[in-house]
């Protein structure tokens, strides 16, 4: 279901502009429908139609997004099988302190070879409310403060249902905007809409070389821009939104974490509004790549910070539960790994 499919649902049933906010905020918040207004109640401010019409919608808006199955990590987060309306299945990840990870697309067209969800290609694309319906499934569970579109798919390959999604998360939905996080492999168009939403979103740029040689071989199916040309697009839109960029590196053994290539990088980032996030490999049998040593990931943050680069090591949740994006769904589906 697109967002529009919604909002025409909406009007049909008589419902105004206010009314419209009071239930898509009702919605997002995780609450019953004809939640909110404590100076008017929903009897007497909503639409006669479109009161009756509220459990219909509701159970509507609940088959959006169901959860299939749920693995809890001994890090906090906790990774969700979704189940789609039409019976199809995404992964979504509840993350420490008050965060969620959402998908975008059913599979993925971008093909990094790192990744499980490449593996399977593309099947469809998400509706706006479906990507919704998975922040509401969250905060049903946890208190939500913080999204990031870094579940499976590409955001930027969808690109008018996610930001139809970050702008009703960023009003109506009640987060920050420096909270959504839109993250991208580096398509020009990325650079081109953001700037121009309501809303406009943090910005995390999956890099994880600055050898375009071996990008292209790592992502096959990104768009061929240079990582030189990738951060000058990303410092841009950090100065023009006040947010610092997020670059994400998958740290692979013997592949893109040697010193070398750490100090070419802090040459990139030296003077820019960015941190770089290392995110050691999150083992997936049958890829050919190994997590690094922790201590040499470690070094590789400290030889960045010794070069005044932001940078940090992040864990990949749900390492003691296979949790790599794409795992999950590839399991339920019985696909080998």
């Amino acid at each position: 279901m697109r967002i529009t499919d919604l909002r025409e649902r909406l009007r049909a049933l008589g419902a105004k502009p206010c009314h419209e906010r009071r239930v898509m905020r009702a919605w997002l918040l995780g609450g019953p429908l004809d939640a909110g207004g404590r100076q008017k109640q929903a009897a007497a401010f909503l639409p006669l139609p479109l009161r009756r019409a509220l459990p219909r919608l509701a159970d509507q808006l609940d088959r959006l997004a169901r959860p299939h199955s749920s693995h809890a990590g001994g890090d906090g987060a906790k990774r969700l099988l979704v189940r789609l309306d039409d019976g199809q299945t995404v992964e979504s990840v509840l993350l420490p302190r008050a965060g969620v990870c959402v998908s975008t697309q059913v599979g993925c067209a971008v093909g990094c070879l790192f990744c499980m969800t490449g593996k399977g290609g593309l099947s469809r694309q998400l509706g706006g409310a479906e990507i919704l319906a998975q922040v509401v499934l969250a905060r049903r569970l946890r208190p939500v403060k913080k999204v990031v579109f870094m579940g499976m798919g590409e955001p930027a390959h969808n690109l008018d249902q996610v930001l139809g999604a970050v702008d009703l998360l960023g009003g109506e939905g009640g987060i920050a905007h420096k909270n959504l996080v839109f993250s991208t492999v580096g398509d020009r168009r990325v650079f081109e809409r953001l700037p121009l939403g309501r809303v406009k979103p943090a910005l995390a740029l999956s890099l994880h070389t600055i050898d375009s040689g071996l990008r292209a071989h790592l992502l096959p199916w990104a768009p061929r821009v240079a990582p030189e040309e990738l951060i000058e697009l990303g410092e841009k839109y950090a100065r023009a939104t006040s947010y610092p960029i997020q670059y994400q590196w998958t740290l692979l053994d013997g592949i893109n974490d040697s010193i070398d290539e750490a100090d070419r990088l802090a040459r990139l980032l030296a003077g820019k509004y960015a941190m770089i996030n290392y995110i050691p490999f999150n083992a997936v049998a049958g890829t050919g790549f190994r997590r690094p040593d922790p201590r040499r990931a470690g070094a590789l943050v400290a030889h960045l910070r010794r070069r005044g680069i932001v940078a940090c090591l992040r864990d990949s949740a749900g390492q003691d539960i296979d949790g790599g994006c794409g795992q999950l769904r590839s399991r339920a589906l019985g696909l080998g790994e």
